[in-house]
């Protein structure tokens, strides 16, 4: 309490009106083993220098990525960034701007911000997007919610099982305390959506039905499917993405129907980073822009040139709590101007290269696993993918990911680490290729395998 000006009275009345003893007991729900009362126990004070030595000694013990070769993805892919991107990121009118609340001192981080929309625009084919989601499950979650404020007194969301476990862990998170019914459709033997079995569970009283493609298993879903199930029975059609590279080659949800496109845009410029921070995005389609959470920057033509400003701001902050889209209130400017900046090096023809060496990739080891003579790993599912083989197992997951790192190789993500629950699928590693995987590496990571 002790940035907290309230005299012990006052604490005591506080206490009194919540109904609470003590300030101890507000913190009953923390587990005693890890309750401390006390101050934890650190080593002394360091002076500069042993301080700079001890941390020189805990950094040692990372692997060296230049010496890795990581296969891991699961939603988050390691593809190149231009070194310029980071450079400018730390420049201060960048790295220290909020929100750009004053268009006549903002133009310049207004310009950024419709720039990162117009490229997801064009990468989802979608009318409107916009520029402040925190990572891609809370952005899957806004796409839900606006769907339910679009169609108005319906209950029920229908999600594909293809989607990523940790989006659908997410929506249950959010929608735990709303009268909202989440029905997902298990995935079918072929590791994609079942569409006879999404269409069932699809009603009257639908109002989202949500797909991802490429899916969690790394297989091309079919975007029409969601699209024709949800508007035959008057739901909005959710399209997830969470490896926006796959839109360079792929066509983009909203020329298939999809009402509300959303995801992760990491790939572009924002480096894993042991899970973040990250670049969510959301698009639709123009009719529905007033229900947009987050921000929206819009573009004027003046006669003196374009001008920007924030537009159709629908956050609590600016109208009636009970109207408001969003509380989303942080700003994702600095990854999302990082995006920018690596889209528009990469240009139309550089983005398509990396898909298409992306894709290259993972088919290559496809047939390499396909030819190996020991018959204890497979090709989980044989449908068309992008960048990513849910690879099926013989030996546990864990000691192939252990044979893998003695010969330092990341070899990939065990399913079983996205969905434990899931015990029929915990033969599956998920194995990522993007343009910086080299076929040295891919030959290595199989030789490995070849060996058990």
């Amino acid at each position: 309490m002790r940035y907290i000006p309230n005299s012990p009275a006052e604490r005591a009345a506080l206490l009194a009106e919540i109904g609470a003893p003590t300030v101890d007991a507000l913190f009953s729900t923390v587990p005693r083993e890890v309750y401390r009362t006390g101050p934890p126990p650190l080593a002394p004070p360091m002076s500069e220098v042993e301080l700079r030595r001890d941390l020189g000694r805990l950094a040692g013990r990372n692997a060296n990525g230049a010496e890795w070769a990581s296969f891991l993805g699961a939603g988050l892919y390691s593809h190149h960034s231009p070194a310029f991107v980071g450079q400018l990121l730390l420049r201060g009118e960048f790295l220290t701007a909020y929100t750009p609340y004053q268009p006549e001192v903002s133009q310049g981080t207004l310009t950024a911000v419709w720039e990162f929309q117009s490229h997801v625009s064009l990468l989802t084919e979608m009318d409107v997007a916009n520029a402040s989601m925190y990572e891609g499950a809370s952005a899957f979650v806004e796409a839900v919610l606006m769907a339910e404020r679009l169609t108005k007194k319906r209950r029920r969301v229908v999600v594909s099982g293809t989607v990523h476990p940790e989006y659908l862990v997410t929506l249950r998170t959010y929608l735990a305390n709303f009268p909202f019914e989440i029905v997902v459709v298990p995935a079918g033997a072929d590791g994609r959506t079942d569409r006879a079995a999404l269409a069932a569970a699809v009603d009257e009283t639908t109002f989202a039905v949500g797909m991802q493609s490429p899916n969690a298993f790394g297989l091309v879903e079919e975007w029409q499917a969601a699209a024709d199930v949800a508007h035959a029975k008057g739901a909005l059609a959710v399209g997830v993405v969470n490896e926006m590279f796959s839109l360079a080659v792929l066509r983009g949800p909203g020329a298939a129907g999809i009402d509300i496109a959303c995801g992760e845009a990491a790939s572009f410029g924002v480096p894993p980073s042991f899970g973040g921070p990250l670049v969510g995005f959301l698009s639709c389609r123009d009719a529905f822009k007033r229900q947009i959470p987050g921000r929206l920057v819009g573009r004027l033509e003046t006669p003196g040139g374009p001008v920007f400003s924030l537009t159709l701001s629908t956050r609590e902050q600016h109208i009636r709590r009970e109207k408001a889209t969003s509380n989303i209130c942080t700003n994702q400017g600095l990854f999302a101007l990082a995006a920018t900046m690596t889209l528009s090096a990469l240009g139309k023809h550089g983005l398509r290269e990396a898909a298409i060496q992306s894709l290259s990739k993972a088919e290559y080891f496809k047939k390499a696993v396909g030819s190996l003579r020991n018959g204890r790993f497979s090709v989980a599912f044989p449908g068309p993918s992008f960048n990513e083989v849910a690879l099926r197992c013989g030996p546990p997951v864990g000691e192939v990911l252990e044979r893998l790192q003695s010969e330092r190789i990341l070899g990939g993500v065990p399913w079983a680490r996205l969905a434990p629950a899931d015990s029929s699928h915990a033969d599956l590693l998920l194995v990522a290729f993007t343009e910086r995987t080299r076929r040295e590496e891919i030959d290595r990571h199989v030789a490995v395998l070849g060996g058990f």
